[in-house]
């Protein structure tokens, strides 16, 4: 299946860059890691590289900024281990408690739950979080953070009940969820504020700004499930991967993986065409959040390719 992936997806034309701290962030975050117990050993963080993700993501950071996105991507690669590896997702009635205690965190700007409670380690790891996003004393990025994680969370419930009734979701609403089943952008809230990268809130209203952010979270989701189909396909047939809601429509699996590198690289177009408009409409006001996202591409292509975690 990688063959298959760098065969039949597009390259982003994008600059590779890694961060010359990532093996410092990727020590640092493990024993954060090991620290809140959320993982007893990092023989699993280590497969799954958060740092080396976050490092070409955010190249240019300062390190605190790289340890940031290093910690939330391995946050989310425990929770998603969690639900998709030790059946924590696949029944909404388990998963719901842990998910409340999670978004109480979030609604309160990082305070804990009552110890003890269904969330464990993920909810004080969540709070140390929220509380070092307020130390950089912009609520609006704070905000935006808790919002888009919160957005993540509920798309998690989805897949447990879709898993659950063993459905497969139509193609129009996988393509809509798995935007937030992908943490893309709490992601980027935080690349953003790692680089400094905000456009101004006059250019974030602008609809041309919303459909490439659209867009950059299918290239990023759909980049991961041609690359990760070959295992999850292998080990346990997942409802929520693009090939596998493919093929429920088009009933062909060759057809399908052909029909999904074709939306990726269609979707790189796009994306290519929407950057060029908003650099011609507003310019260097937009250019570091653009370079941010394009970051963004380049390195969920790169680190794909590489990743020991679809092994």
């Amino acid at each position: 299946m990688r063959s298959f992936a760098i065969a039949a997806l597009r390259e982003p034309p994008f600059s590779s860059v890694r961060h010359d701290d990532t093996e410092r962030a990727a020590r640092e975050s493990a024993d954060w890691a090991q620290g809140l117990g959320l993982v007893d050993n990092g023989q699993r963080l280590d497969r799954a590289d958060a740092a080396g993700l976050a490092g070409r993501a955010c190249p240019q950071a300062p390190l605190e900024g790289l340890r940031l996105l290093t910690d939330l991507i391995s946050w989310l690669f425990v929770m998603d281990d969690a639900c998709d590896e030790d059946g924590l997702g696949n029944d909404p009635t388990r998963l719901a408690p842990a998910v409340a205690d999670l978004m109480d965190v979030l609604d309160n700007r990082g305070r804990l739950p009552e110890p003890g409670r269904a969330a464990g380690p993920l909810a004080p790891a969540l709070a140390d979080l929220c509380h070092r996003i307020r130390a950089h004393r912009r609520p609006a990025v704070l905000l935006r953070f808790t919002a888009g994680m919160r957005e993540y969370l509920l798309a998690l419930l989805w897949e447990a009940a879709n898993r659950e009734h063993d459905r497969i979701p139509p193609v129009t609403e996988y393509v809509q969820l798995r935007r937030h089943t992908g943490a893309v952008y709490p992601s980027l809230t935080l690349t953003d504020l790692a680089l400094g990268a905000f456009p101004p809130a006059a250019r974030r209203a602008d609809p041309g700004w919303a459909r490439l952010e659209s867009l950059v979270a299918d290239l990023v989701c759909w980049c991961n499930d041609v690359f990760s189909y070959d295992k999850e396909h292998r080990v346990r047939p997942d409802a929520h991967n693009l090939i596998t809601v493919l093929i429920q429509e088009i009933g062909d699996e060759s057809v399908a993986l052909r029909a999904a590198a074709d939306r990726f690289n269609e979707r790189l177009g796009a994306y290519l065409t929407i950057e060029h408009d908003l650099l011609v409409t507003h310019g260097d006001a937009v250019r570091p959040a653009l370079a941010a996202r394009r970051n963004w591409i380049r390195a969920t292509y790169d680190w794909s390719r590489a990743a020991q975690r679809y092994a």
